[in-house]
């Protein structure tokens, strides 16, 4: 279908572009789903963003896409100029976010290199009897004439000149820096041909001649056109954006516009069709000509002649473009690819290690050296060093708010499918996190939300029955807090039923049958949740489980450094909190050593460093070993005995406690010494190798040895 565009970074610029374009349509769908109506400025929005999305697809010859957006832009279109009155909002919604869907499924597709083969004719035809419906004023159109779809036609013969047309010839400079070039111009025609009576350009072969980009960055884009406006209203359709860097805009006369751009004494004669006789055009210049002295308006220069040949476009109704950014933005912002972003994060970890390589190594240690300015010059370089991993952090930090809308979108499908009046609130949304995390949770958060919608919340007739306001709740926030960030879902459902769980657990076998139902904390029974296969729903649907897959949930989050927390208040509702770590590259951590091996703890864990007493330890009969500090008992870790390693030391007077706490749990590391404080960049465990509880990754040191970075969470379990 668009073998003739067979560029790459065409279609790059096109899926970029138009991603970015329907993720926009869906968040301001969505803002105003509860409305009783879209705004002014949303419907403009939404008809600008189809009416970009029809003219950049039928460039690409994607005639499905062109199709189904062109017949959503004519809704639009209407709503814009017409201001119907009971318009159905939740039914527009939906045809809104279905052609959405059908426009991300089709370039999914493209992104995948398979045929764009997608059928749009039942959303078409949905689209064509929704249009008719509002225009017979909200009833069914009955008998009324169908509004049957066309497709966007190419080319067309220009109408004839009326004595209200008014001739232009405009010239277009891009910055010499605007990549495909002869794209954006086609925006450009694209936009004046709706109001054109006649329109011709140069060069004229911008769709099928790819050189032609280079051509018009070096000659400039020249543009003849005859309508009905003012020259303003030209200059303020085209703009001046990120790629356009100026517009000449002069008006002419009906003899200079046939002329063409070429003024010499033998004028070629552009090959053009226009109706209208000549004797006509020249009429209607004595009165355009009469018309100028009386406004007495002073001649403008011409622009340099340029013969060219061109076909012309289809008349339409005035419609204006989405307008571009600024052209002080251009400098800003620029796109790269997340690969090139990932690399550079390995570089500057590689950097990292380099500097400790070069900052511990056993040559500076000789005695008697005078290192002042090398130590000057160390401390300078750690500061950039430091620096630029900050600034490398900062580029790979993206805010949640597209992975928040994504949940907007699912309360939404979700709800309506199953009858459910319910409010959906984002807090925090612009909370920022490494672009790794956001794939990491993105599958974990969904499941939640759907959860919340499913389980939650109950149905209207059940809400109305416990006396709660009709409307449930979904609320989705984030923090960041120490490092970390909180993602929290909550629902002002019917909560979780502790007896319900406990008598599920009792019957899997999962409770300890020497410990009573009243020993289990609202904490460790709400947990019991996340165990494979367990679910208190009675009925499984398309949606329900807490249980189904809540495991999955709780490993996903396990897998980068996260944990999972569940509140619940029976008949008040439920809240599920993520505890996720910023980012997965480059972390402050504390070096230690065991024997002769070394190991790595993240410093945000560690509450404190102690030496203890051999009198201060407990030992249970059954191995178990306990030491008080300050009144209070905490478990003991001896890190040798739990790797079994050699050499370790035994005396607990010898080496050191850390004091570890994680989700309001605290034990007692010990190890045999510490080795300082240091930047470690963060490494898998290569897969071929066994998962060991309480490891998460690895790093290299400044001496080139391989130490190990413990997991707290596995730990403290």
């Amino acid at each position: 279908m668009a073998d003739d565009f067979n560029t790459e970074s065409m279609l790059d610029m096109y899926l970029f572009e138009n991603g970015q374009l329907l993720e926009q349509l869906q968040e301001t769908v969505l803002e105003q789903k509860d409305a009783e109506c879209f705004d002014e400025d949303s419907i403009n929005e939404i008809f600008r963003t189809m009416h970009t999305i029809k003219g950049s697809s039928g460039i690409m010859m994607f005639d499905n896409i062109t199709a189904v957006s062109h017949k959503l832009e004519d809704i639009f279109y209407y709503l814009r100029e017409s201001h119907p009155d009971n318009v159905p909002h939740v039914e527009l919604v939906e045809h809104v976010l279905e052609v959405e869907d059908f426009i991300s499924n089709e370039m999914e597709k493209i992104r995948s290199g398979d045929p764009v083969d997608g059928d749009a004719s039942n959303i078409i035809a949905d689209l064509d009897k929704f249009l008719n419906m509002i225009k017979n004023g909200g009833a069914a159109a009955g008998d009324a004439a169908e509004n049957v779809h066309e497709e966007p036609k190419h080319f067309y013969i220009a109408p004839v000149a009326t004595s209200a047309s008014r001739f232009y010839k405009i010239f277009i400079t891009f910055f010499p820096e605007t990549e495909m070039a002869n794209v954006h111009a086609y925006k450009t025609v694209y936009a004046l041909k709706e109001i054109a009576e006649d329109i011709l350009y140069s060069p004229e072969d911008i769709l099928t001649d790819e050189k032609s980009g280079e051509t018009i960055i070096k000659d400039g884009f020249r543009i003849l056109l005859q309508a009905q406006c003012t020259e303003q209203e030209v200059r303020d359709l085209i703009g001046v954006g990120y790629d356009i860097e100026k517009v000449e805009v002069y008006e002419c006369d009906a003899n200079q516009f046939l002329l063409g751009f070429d003024f010499g004494d033998q004028p070629v004669m552009p090959q053009i069709d226009l109706e209208s006789s000549v004797e006509t055009i020249e009429a209607r210049q004595e009165e355009a000509d009469q018309e100028k002295a009386e406004e007495k308006k002073p001649e403008k220069p011409q622009i340099v002649p340029g013969d060219f040949v061109i076909q012309s476009k289809e008349p339409g109704k005035q419609k204006k473009l989405a307008k571009d950014k600024p052209k002080g933005e251009k400098a800003a912002f620029i796109s790269v690819n997340i690969s090139k972003m990932d690399q550079l994060m390995d570089l500057i970890g590689e950097l990292v290690i380099s500097e400790s390589v070069v900052l511990q190594s056993s040559d500076l240690k000789v005695p008697g050296l005078n290192l002042d300015n090398f130590n000057k010059a160390a401390a300078q370089l750690a500061s950039i060093s430091t620096d630029l991993q900050n600034v490398i952090m900062s580029m790979r930090m993206v805010p949640l708010t597209n992975t928040f809308q994504k949940m907007n979108r699912i309360v939404f499908d979700v709800s309506r499918k199953l009858g459910k009046d319910i409010e959906f609130v984002m807090v925090g949304e612009t909370t920022e996190v490494d672009k790794n995390i956001i794939e990491h949770i993105s599958d974990p958060l969904m499941h939640l939300v759907r959860n919340s919608v499913d389980h939650g919340i109950e149905s209207n007739e059940e809400r109305k029955a416990k006396g709660k306001m009709e409307k449930g709740k979904v609320t989705l926030s984030a923090r960041t807090e120490a490092g970390k960030v909180w993602i929290c879902v909550e629902d002002n459902g019917t909560g979780l039923d502790r007896e319900k769980i406990l008598a599920k657990a009792r019957r899997q076998g999962i409770l300890d049958p020497q410990k009573p139902d009243a020993a289990y904390t609202d904490k460790e029974v709400y947990q019991f949740i996340t165990l494979p296969g367990f679910s208190t729903n009675e009925q499984v649907t398309e949606y329900s489980g807490r249980g189904v897959g809540m495991d999955v949930v709780v490993q996903n989050i396990q897998a980068i450094g996260g944990a999972l927390e569940i509140e619940s208040t029976p008949g008040f509702g439920s809240t599920m909190s993520l505890k996720i770590p910023l980012t997965l590259a480059i972390i402050d951590g504390i070096v230690m050593e065991v024997g002769t091996s070394s190991f790595v703890m993240e410093t945000g864990v560690i509450k404190q460093f102690i030496r203890v007493k051999e009198d201060m330890m407990v030992h249970e009969p059954n191995g178990d070993e306990f030491v008080m500090i300050r009144g209070e008992c905490y478990p003991v870790i001896r890190l040798g005995r739990w790797y079994g390693l050699e050499n370790y030391q035994e005396s607990v007077e010898e080496g050191v406690m850390l004091v570890l706490e994680v989700e309001e749990r605290k034990v007692c590391l010990l190890v045999d010494r510490l080795v300082g404080q240091q930047e470690i960049v963060v490494k898998p465990i290569p897969s071929y190798i066994k998962k060991v509880k309480g490891l998460s990754g690895c790093t290299q040191l400044g001496d080139g040895s391989i130490a190990l970075i413990l997991d707290a969470p596995g730990l403290v379990e």
